[in-house]
Order: C-alpha cells, then structure tokens, then sequence
C-alpha cells in the first residue's frame, strides 16, 4: 500500500511479554502515549489530549473494524488472542470508518476456524506478583459454523507502596472474556457476531517529586517534613504516597458487533454494526498526607458513563482489475455524561481533627454560584457530550499497467458535536462521614454558556501513485488530508468553543524485498502542516461576561507542523535467525501560535513527541532434536529525551520565562524534561517442534531503566509526577500449551 504501514503479529507481540496496547509504544517507533491531560495515543509525535469528552481523537484505535472513540478507551484492555496490530501513519479516512488526522492503530483478533477443534493456554508469572492467565478454545459448530471464545486475566503489583495504607501504589489488574460466532453457510456470505466484557483497575496515581525550596513546584517545610516522617521521599524516583486516600481508575467495557459480508461475485457487500457501552470511574486524591494532618483534594472522583452506536456498509469492487474502487457509508453517534466532585481544604489544613471530626466547610472545585442571585449552584459537575458522524467515503486504484497505478480516494464528513453542564447536588455524607457546607471556586457562566454545539461538513482527499521499478522495488508518493471537527468544551465553570482541525500531508518512499527475500528495507520521508491544531494547554476562554480567563484548555493552534523519515530493516541471514529494527526521527513543532501575551508557544516542541526513536530485536528458533527445538527473542526499544509540558525548555526549573522579541513570552517548561531511555526485553524457551509445548523465562527491562511518564504542578502540592510498571524490571517464568 502506498503509505507507511508497521504491521506486528500476535506471536511478535507475546514474544515481548508486554501485554498492554499502550505498551505498543516500546514497540513501533513514532507512536507515543501521553497518561496525563485525558491520555491518549500520538503518531509522528502528533495527537490530541484532553480531560474534555467533547474532543474527538486524532489517533484512533480500530479493533475488527469497529472504531473505538470514547476519550477514556483506548480500545482493547488485555492483548489476547490478538492476530495482528496494524498503524497506519498520516491521515486516514477514505478506505473505513472515522476520520483520523494523524493515523490509525488497527488491531485484528483472531477468526473462529470451520471444522476444527483446537485452542491454547497461557500462563506466566513473575516479580510483584506480575501475571497472565489467559485461554481461547475453537469449537466447530457442525459445518457451516464455529465459535471462539478467550478469557484472560492479567495483573502486577505497584513498584510504589501507600505507606500509611500498607496498598500497592501502581498496581494494575484486568481480566475479561471475548468471544466470536462465525456462520458461513456458502462461500458467498459469512457473518461474524462478535462480544466482549472488559475489567480495568488500577492504582497509578500522581506521587511527589518537589523542587526548588520556595517555589511552586515545592511544598512547604511542614509538609515535607510529614512526609519524611511518615516514609516519603521527594525525588523524581519517588513512587510512594502518605495519603490516606486509597486512588483508583476503574473501566469496565462491554459490546458487540455484527460483521455481515456477501460476496456477488461483481462486488462484495459489507456491514459493519457495533454498540459499545463504557464505564470510568476515577477516584483519585490529591493528597500528600492523611487527611487529618494535611489535605489538598481528598475527595477527587469522576464517573464517566458513555455509549455509541456505528454503522457502516461498503461495497468492493474484485481485484485484479484495471479499474478497482471501494465506496462506503458511515455513522457514528457517542454519547456521554460525566459528573464530577472535587471537594477538600486545597492544601490549607486537614480535613478532620484528632478526634476524627471533619472541618465545618471545604472548598469545591465542583460547584459554582449563580452569576445573577450568587447562590451556589449544587456541589457536583455534570457534563453531557454528543458526538455524530455521518459519512461518505471510496477509494479507486487504476493498475495502468503491472508496474504503474494510481490511487484516489475521498471523503465526505458531517459532524454534530455539544456539550452541557450542570450542577446538582450529591450527599457528601457517603463520601466525607459528615456534612460540611462548600465555598465555591468561582461564578457559573450565565445560562447561554452553560451549553453549545457545532456542526459542519468537511472534504478530504487522497492521491498516491506507486510505480514497481521490480517485483520487488516499490516507489510511492501520497497526498492527503484530514479533517476533525470542532466541538464545545468546559474549563472549570468557564465555557470553551473550539474550531475544526485540518491537515494537509505528503509523504514519499520506497519498500522493498531482496536476496530472494531475505532482506526487506523501507524507508519514508513525510511532512504534515495542521490548521488549527486543536491542542490543550494555556488558552484564554471565554468567562460569559465578555472577557476571558487563560486556563489550561483545548485551543486551536493555527499552525503546527510534524516532518521527520520513516525507516525500517528486516534480515534473514540464515534458517534459525531474523534479525530486525526500525528508526524515525520527527520534529514536531508549533510553527504559529500565540495564545496570549503570557503564553507564546511558537517554536515549542510537541509534549512526548522525541526526535529520535528506533528499534532492535532479534530472533532464533533452532530445532535441537527430533521432538525439541529452542527460542530465544531479544528487543531494545530507544526514544530520545522530550517534555511533557508544552513550553520552552530552559534548563533551569526556576528560570523565568522566554522573552520574545514580539513582547510575548514563552513558559519554562524545563521541570518536565524527560532524559532519553532504552528498554530491553528478552525471553529464552524450549519447546516441542509442533508448538504444542512450551516454556520459558522472560524479563522485561532487563537492565531496570527506571523513567517518568508525565509531570503536573498541582496547586500547593507542587510538582507529582506519573510512572508506569514498564520502568521496572520484571523477571519471571512462562508455559504455553496448544492442542
């Protein structure tokens, strides 16, 4: 295909030992993930963040080609019975689904197999109780039918400890069971009825790094010495809390599809038709110290409730044509509501006395008071967002002859996107023990800004020629462009409207096979340039009183531009060894954007975009006797240092920010600089020769690299930072068995 593909197997992905999709990001060079700021994936360094549901993916996540656009989802919980992940580079939007304007990470699970009676098992454990069970039988239904079911159950204890708890801090827990109904009652028409209900849970909650004493990225003297006390040290190692307040995320998904294709013979016809619902709960505190000595916002929960239908038909032309096309229909509708509590003294003393009774009133980032009576408004936040797609898409390949063909494709997008808030009340005896009375952070917009929607259409467009100089050598170039819409977000109590996001892209190279295939060499070279780039950091927004406040929001960028090459190496020097590795460099930068006086982001790098990433693994598989044969898989993973906070990167924490020659000034972002890091993951086994045996042992960082994934100064907590169990070493055992 004429784009940028990296395709890795399911047997690729188990032999990392990483079970994660977010974990794809030590895999395939150029894709990133950002946990802070909503979380979300990033591909040439380019990706849209954001705690607001309203705000549509730039980087969408495909499972059997059902797109997966809850902001809290990332898609598939537990890598299991999985045959293939698929990114896809640039902008896509004219072969399926939804549009997306920087890629699509595809994945692809397994299909049930007719007439055949077989399945697997898996188990391994590890360090901190680190595991993965998981199972998936194939039962023929007589002839024309088969079902695949798989269950998993996966999980690890935190690196860091709640010393006042005697918890796991970072611990991660998931399990959950998929299944597959195939009926194919001729060779024409096949349907697929495919569920799933997935568990998350985990315990990765900020922890305290500090700084500079005196500065905002420093608590107080009194606090930090609470929390030496109590077994906490500050550092930008530290992985423990003295928080009293157990913090969690909880998501559950469950859903199903219904794939039907019918085969013509003079094109096949396809449908596609999907319900997912979603479920996100996010407790967690931010606290430094029990309540009854210190507290900031012990009571810090979010319940996120979602659901989307989406529909989509196609029709396929057979290949092997001079004139092939693809034309499809699409829609898409999610909905969600969010409520949100936000309740504590922030930072100016404990929640309860001694004697364990609670202080008469706590300030709530959750309510509001009205702009006309200056009641308060509730104690709890309540946003409800919609997002509607509809679509028109195809795409033609002209094979003017074995080696020349030209591919168009094209788009047509229509949007409705909202969102509103309100404010109602929630019993706080459940949550406090007690019933205190709430100072509010601030004044609700009036009525009119309480809700908004836009909607609007958009066209966009592709056109590749590939040329095959050989069998073997293909040369491409391609031109695209993206589009995702605009929407209405809520910053606080503050009301957000953002405008659509465009991108214009062209990308150029050559993929290649040679030495009767055992050498493969791809190489790119790419350039996007976004249009109001809808980004989220220091923005001013509107108040609904006619000015405007700079609060940490989505805002449009005016220009951002991403460029970098793309390349890739695959060898087999010999029957028993393969040999492999990947390398992109990427400059993603803010080319126009002033957001204010105070904030000037022109020149900035993207947040967890690193110039250099690459890849190495190698892999050996040796028969050893008749029966028995060995393997043995090694990969390094390398990406080079970059910020987690959009700003200049100074050097110094407290240095002051950049002065710019127009009179605007740029923010230091220096205290979220992340040093560059490799990881290692190795596995070594001894199995039978028919696969149906087979164990082992495997480490993941090997070597123990220990990094940091995001970085937040959060009020008068200073700076707390996020990590992840892949910056610790973990070592343990495997057995796989398969009949």
């Amino acid at each position: 295909m004429p784009i940028s593909i990296t395709s890795i197997t399911g047997d690729q992905l188990e032999k990392t030992g990483l079970y994660e999709l977010t974990d794809l990001q030590y895999v395939v060079p150029g894709v990133t993930y950002d946990p802070t700021q909503g979380a979300a994936f990033q591909i040439r360094g380019v990706g849209s963040t954001s705690f607001d549901m309203s705000n549509e993916k730039s980087v969408n996540v495909v499972v059997d080609d059902v797109v997966m656009d809850n902001q809290r989802d990332n898609g598939l919980i537990g890598l299991t019975d999985v045959a293939r992940v698929d990114v896809l580079m640039g902008p896509q939007g004219t072969l399926f689904g939804k549009n997306s304007t920087s890629g699509v990470i595809s994945i692809t699970t397994n299909m049930p197999e007719l007439g055949t009676y077989s399945g697997n098992f898996y188990g391994s454990y590890g360090e901190r109780n680190d595991h993965n069970l998981n199972g998936t039988v194939n039962v023929p239904i007589g002839q024309n039918a088969a079902l695949r079911v798989s269950g998993f159950e996966i999980g690890q204890d935190g690196f860091g400890k709640y010393t006042q708890l005697d918890k796991s801090l970072g611990l991660v827990h998931e399990y959950g069971v998929r299944g597959k109904l195939l009926y194919q009652t001729t060779d024409n028409l096949q349907i697929v009825l495919a569920g799933e209900y997935t568990h998350h849970y985990d315990t990765s909650v900020r922890t305290y790094v500090g700084g500079p004493a005196g500065t905002s990225f420093s608590a107080s003297d009194a606090i930090l010495a609470e929390m030496a006390e109590l077994g906490v040290k500050s550092g930008t190692d530290n992985v423990n809390s003295a928080d009293n307040h157990f913090g969690r995320i909880i998501s559950v998904n469950k859903g199903g599809s219904l794939h039907v294709s019918y085969d013509l013979g003079s094109v096949t016809l396809t449908s596609i038709t999907a319900y997912r619902e979603a479920t996100y709960i996010n407790d967690t505190p931010a606290d430094l110290l029990p309540d009854n000595v210190n507290a900031y916002l012990p009571f810090n929960i979010g319940y996120l409730y979602s659901k989307k239908f989406s529909e989509e038909v196609h029709i396929a032309s057979p290949t092997g044509h001079f004139f092939e096309y693809l034309i499809g229909a699409f829609y898409n509708r999610l909905t969600a509501r969010q409520d949100q509590v936000q309740w504590g003294p922030l930072g100016a003393g404990p929640v309860y006395d001694e004697d364990g009774v609670g202080i008469p009133t706590l300030y709530a980032n959750s309510v509001a008071n009205d702009p006309t009576t200056g009641a308060m408004i509730g104690n709890t936040r309540r946003m409800q967002s919609y997002n509607e797609t509809a679509a028109l898409f195809g795409q033609t390949n002209l094979n003017f002859s074995p080696q020349l063909k030209l591919t168009l494709g094209a788009r047509y997008n229509y949007d409705w996107n909202g969102q509103t808030m309100s404010y109602f009340d929630t019993d706080p005896l459940a949550l406090t023990g007690y019933e205190p009375s709430f100072i509010a952070s601030g004044t609700a917009p009036p009525a009119d800004f309480r809700h908004g929607g836009m909607r609007a259409g958009h066209f966009t467009y592709r056109i590749a020629p590939q040329w095959a100089i050989t069998p073997d050598i293909m040369a491409y170039a391609t031109y695209s462009t993206g589009y995702k819409p605009g929407g209405i977000a809520f910053v606080g109590n503050k009301y957000d409207p953002y405008g659509a996001e465009t991108v214009k892209s062209w990308e150029a190279g050559v993929k290649s096979e040679f030495l009767n295939h055992r050498v493969r060499f791809n190489f790119d070279v790419y350039s996007s340039k976004y249009k109001d780039f809808q980004a989220t950091i220091l923005t001013p927004v509107i108040s609904g009183d006619g000015t405007y406040t700079n609060a940490s929001a989505i805002g449009n960028a005016p220009g951002l531009r991403s460029r970098g090459f793309e390349t890739s190496l695959a060898v087999k020097p010999t029957r028993d060894l393969l040999l492999g590795g990947a390398v992109t460099y990427t400059n993603a930068v803010f080319t126009n954007y002033v957001a204010s006086p105070t904030a000037n982001y022109t020149g900035t790098q993207l947040t967890n975009a690193p110039h250099w990433m690459f890849t190495i693994n190698a892999d050996y598989d040796r028969d050893i006797s008749s029966s028995l044969k060995v393997k043995a898989h090694v990969d390094y993973a390398y990406r080079s240092s970059t910020q987690t906070v959009t700003g200049a990167l100074l050097g110094d924490w407290t240095a002051p920010a950049r002065q710019n020659a127009d009179g605007t000034t740029t923010p230091n972002a220096s205290y979220s600089y992340v040093p560059s890091y490799g990881l290692v993951n190795a596995r070594a086994s001894i199995g039978k020769i028919d696969g149906s045996v087979e164990m082992g042992i495997y480490a993941r960082n090997l070597f123990n690299k220990y990094f940091s994934t995001g970085y937040q100064v959060y009020g008068t907590l200073g700076l707390l930072h996020y990590t992840t169990p892949a910056a610790y070493r973990t070592l343990g055992v495997y057995l796989e068995y398969k009949f």
